[in-house]
């Protein structure tokens, strides 16, 4: 453990511990959400959502030793971006965007997008979204649409979405980036079908993973969520050149204050067991995908 810096609490992620493991310099995050009140959420969200500020999340950033992130946008705000816009400001060049916007977006509201920082975008095909149903002709739509721009389409799906789209995620004139590795049962591990049809779409060289949400399917929890170690290894092994971690802070899935996000770097150690895989995942991916300076 890193005894230089003090215990550090932070706003939703329980405990006060370090990692016991130091990330290297120019960690990044390439999950995360900001929820300010400052911003309404979108009439279909029926939810209250948390107040997690840029400022509290700079205290996770602080404790765990990442220095870049990755905002994205909530379904909370439904297309509505001007919180990830505005939590792009304050955090400035050592941060990147992925908004959320409908099939009809204009190109002159994706150029203001770049401009502020965002470079890619989320298309959600689990939680409600203010557009209604999310189809695959507004996947194809938005990933022609961003081409021009170099940006990547990022989705959440569940394993039986990834498996069912598996022919249209193959033929994206964009970059892949799936969420939350594809919430794959750790019961599954590497031998399901959703497994078998994420192999694939790494081994073809479009796509990348996020290793992040190991608490949305582990049977095991807090402390060490050992459960999901084989799938994470299994993915570390298969393509190390194309996954990003996140925190997924502030963890809105989950019962409040029940994540320790310490914990969750000590599974990502689990997942890498090396230090050339763990600079890999938090420093040299997320300058590739997300164009952080080297």
């Amino acid at each position: 453990m890193n005894m230089s810096r003090p215990d550090i609490a932070v706003p939703h992620s329980l405990g006060v511990n370090l990692p016991t493991h130091v990330l290297p310099a120019g960690a990044c995050d390439s999950h995360m959400h900001i929820f300010d009140p400052r911003f309404s959420p979108s009439p279909h969200w029926t939810r209250t959502p948390p107040v997690a500020e840029v400022s509290a999340y700079r205290k996770l950033q602080q404790r765990l030793g990442t220095s870049r992130t990755v905002v994205v946008t909530p379904s909370t705000y439904g297309t509505d971006n001007a919180c990830t816009v505005d939590a792009l400001s304050q955090l400035g060049d050592s941060a990147r965007g992925v908004a959320v916007v409908d099939a009809n977006v204009s190109p002159e509201a994706l150029d203001q997008l770049t401009a502020s920082g965002v470079c890619g975008l989320r298309v959600n095909f689990v939680t409600p979204q203010s557009w209604g149903e999310t189809t695959v002709d507004m996947l194809t739509t938005l990933a022609r649409k961003i081409a021009r721009l170099g940006w990547h389409i990022q989705i959440f799906v569940h394993p039986e979405q990834l498996i069912a789209l598996a022919p249209v995620l193959s033929s994206l004139p964009v970059p892949l980036v799936i969420d939350h590795m594809a919430r794959i049962s750790p019961a599954e591990a590497d031998h399901g079908k959703a497994y078998s049809i994420l192999r694939r779409l790494l081994d073809e060289g479009n796509t990348w993973v996020k290793l992040s949400g190991a608490y949305m399917r582990s049977a095991v929890g807090e402390p060490d969520y050992a459960d999901t170690v084989p799938l994470g290894r299994a993915l570390v092994k298969a393509a190390p050149e194309r996954l990003v971690w996140g925190s997924d802070w502030p963890h809105t899935t989950q019962p409040l204050n029940s994540v320790n996000d310490a914990s969750l770097v000590a599974v990502l150690w689990q997942w890498c067991e090396t230090e050339a895989a763990l600079h890999r995942v938090l420093v040299d991916n997320p300058s590739s995908l997300y164009g952080f300076a080297s």
